[in-house]
């Protein structure tokens, strides 16, 4: 059903497909201008809507950059405040925005500021915080500010190069943008990428003579946790009765991870940055575990017991780190 719906409704995707081409055109011609920085500012971003693994990149890059002063700037996505919000030890994920929430919480000595207004963040964070870098979430499409890199991600199993527009496809911006990218990086890719296979979806995505294309498999911990003291590992979840609870654009690796350990599970599935509700909640409250993931974690904590969730990273192999990191050293 929702695929027929997809299909009607192409000539919506046509028509956001020419407002966002004349957007771009206009900053192109520079009738719209793009604004640079003297704080060096990383963005991470996207062209299609959600489940490229946007935070977890945000987490690599705050990890490797732990020597320098570094701020992180969101829009902060269905959040209740409204302009510029710093936050401070008392922010709550109402204020922040569960991504930026869950950033504060894992890294509470990083500056963590939302704002749908990049222009006045970044200039807020300069004056009252004076950051040495400052990390852009989710700001690809944000054209207002020009970072001093780019990085683009796009899931393996759904590149950019084969989608389509909104709402039919799931491109929010123009594939032809990816030329604005420092680095391209493949995000969710098997384990087993081989050489070949590397060149082959280099080759698909037409990156140019300066680009970088990089690739990043998605790692799941063996062990889950309920933010606390409490602890176990994935497999001492066979024979239990699992409730598995998520609110993310992309659950189908998740899903595939669980089902390849031979855990048994109901799986209660629902939309990208879902505010839960009480009698949401009394559907899977019961079962012997609940597992989510840590982003839908920080909008359920506190509100039912025996609530874990799945620890993931993104792991690239040597070369790939090496690269990435020299390409942040130079501006950093």
């Amino acid at each position: 059903m929702q695929q027929l719906l997809r299909k009607i409704a192409f000539p919506f995707s046509l028509v956001y497909a020419l407002v966002v081409y004349l957007r771009n055109f206009l900053y192109d011609v520079g009738i719209f201008t793009s604004r640079s920085y003297g704080t060096p500012t990383i963005c991470v971003g996207n062209l299609s809507v959600g489940g490229t693994g946007k935070t977890p990149m945000t987490e690599y890059l705050i990890r490797m950059l732990h020597h320098h002063r570094v701020a992180v700037l969101s829009r902060g996505y269905k959040r209740k405040s409204k302009g510029f919000l710093l936050a401070t030890p008392h922010s709550g994920v109402l204020d922040l925005g569960d991504e930026p929430y869950q950033l504060k919480k894992k890294f509470p000595d990083v500056a963590v500021a939302v704002d749908a207004d990049r222009r006045n963040g970044i200039a807020q964070l300069e004056e009252f915080v004076k950051p040495e870098v400052i990390i852009l979430d989710d700001a690809f499409q944000h054209r207002r500010v020009k970072p001093t890199i780019s990085i683009l991600l796009t899931m393996h199993s759904a590149l950019f190069v084969d989608d389509w527009y909104l709402p039919t496809g799931n491109l929010r911006d123009s594939k032809r943008e990816a030329q604005r990218a420092d680095v391209i990086i493949v995000t969710k890719c098997p384990a087993n990428l081989s050489t070949a296979e590397r060149g082959q979806m280099t080759r698909r995505l037409r990156a140019g003579a300066d680009q970088q294309i990089l690739f990043a498999t998605l790692e799941y911990r063996n062990e889950v946790t309920d933010g606390g003291q409490k602890k176990m590992e994935l497999l001492d979840l066979k024979g239990k009765q699992v409730a598995l609870v998520t609110g993310i654009a992309s659950p189908g690796p998740l899903v595939d991870h669980l089902a390849s350990l031979g855990i048994q599970f109901e799986h209660f599935e629902y939309g990208d940055h879902h505010h839960f509700t009480d009698k949401e909640i009394e559907r899977f409250k019961d079962h012997e575990v609940v597992l989510t993931t840590e982003k839908d974690f920080v909008r359920l904590e506190g509100r039912l017991e025996h609530l874990f969730y799945v620890q993931i990273a993104h792991r690239f192999d040597a070369s790939d780190v090496a690269t990435l990191e020299k390409m942040i050293k130079k501006v950093v």
